[in-house]
C-alpha cells in the first residue's frame, strides 16, 4: 500500500513539473482565465449587446467549448515545440524508456488543466448563463482535446510553436463552416441543436461523431509522437 501511495505521489509531482514546463510557474492560474469569457458573455446580456438569453444548446460550443479550445491550442503547441524553442529537446531524448514518456506526461498535465478549466466554465455557465446536459461537457472536452493534439502535431511537424499555432488557427477557422452547419465531421458537433430530428438518428450520429473523433485524436497523437521520436530530424537544422 505504501508503495502505491508513493507511486501516486511521484506521478503527481511529475505532473506538476510537466505543467510548469507547459505554462510556467503560475500554471495554476491558467485554468481560471477562461472564466473571464463567461464574464464577457454575461456583460453582453447586461448591456444588451446580445438580444436573447443563452439556451442549453449554446453551452457546448459558445460558452464552454470556445475558451477551452483556445487554452488547448496554447498548451498543445508547447508539448513538443516548446522544448525546441527553449533548446531543451535533446535532454528529453535522454529519458529512460524514450522521449515519448515526456510527451505523454505533458499531455496528461495539459488535459488535467483542461478538466479544471472546464469544471470552472461549467459551473459559471450553469449559474450565470444557462442550464445544460452533462453531455455538453463531453462535447466541449472532445473539441478541446482534438485541438490539443492537432496543435501538438502541427507544431512538431513544423518544429515551431508560432507556425503550429498559426496552422491550427487556420484549421479552426475552416472548421467554423462545419460548425455553423453542425456537420458530424466537426469536433464541435452538437446534438442539442437537433431537437426536431428523430432521437434514434441523433443517437446514432452522436456515436459516430464521438467514436470517429476518438480515433482521429489517437491517430494524430501517434503521428506527432512518431515525428517527435525521430531524433535526427528533430535536432537537425
Amino acid at each position: 500500500m505504501k508503495r502505491v501511495v508513493t507511486g501516486i505521489r511521484d506521478r503527481l509531482r511529475l505532473m506538476k513539473l510537466a505543467a510548469r514546463r507547459l505554462a510556467g510557474r503560475w500554471f495554476w492560474v491558467l485554468p481560471i482565465l477562461p472564466v473571464l469569457w463567461i464574464g464577457f458573455q454575461v456583460l453582453r446580456l447586461v448591456v444588451e449587446w446580445r438580444p436573447e438569453d443563452y439556451q442549453p444548446a449554446d453551452a457546448q460550443s459558445i460558452l464552454i467549448g470556445t475558451p477551452l479550445v483556445v487554452l488547448a491550442m496554447f498548451l498543445g503547441v508547447r508539448v513538443v515545440a516548446g522544448e525546441i524553442d527553449e533548446r531543451t529537446l535533446e535532454i528529453a531524448y535522454t529519458v529512460p524508456g524514450g522521449a515519448h514518456r515526456v510527451w505523454l506526461t505533458k499531455l496528461a498535465a495539459a488535459i488535467a488543466m483542461l478538466v479544471a478549466a472546464e469544471a470552472l466554465l461549467g459551473a459559471a455557465t450553469f449559474f450565470f448563463c444557462t442550464s445544460f446536459s452533462p453531455w455538453a461537457l463531453y462535447g466541449a472536452m472532445q473539441s478541446a482535446v482534438f485541438y490539443l493534439v492537432l496543435a501538438m502535431a502541427l507544431s512538431t511537424l513544423t518544429k515551431s510553436e508560432a507556425t503550429g499555432a498559426m496552422l491550427t488557427t487556420g484549421v479552426l477557422i475552416l472548421n467554423s463552416a462545419f460548425q455553423a452547419a453542425n456537420l458530424r465531421v466537426s469536433p464541435f458537433w452538437n446534438p442539442a441543436n437537433l431537437e426536431d430530428f428523430d432521437p434514434a438518428d441523433v443517437l446514432a450520429w452522436t456515436v459516430q461523431n464521438r467514436i470517429g473523433f476518438l480515433l482521429a485524436i489517437a491517430a494524430i497523437m501517434l503521428l506527432a509522437f512518431g515525428r517527435a521520436e525521430r531524433r535526427e530530424k528533430m535536432l537537425g537544422g
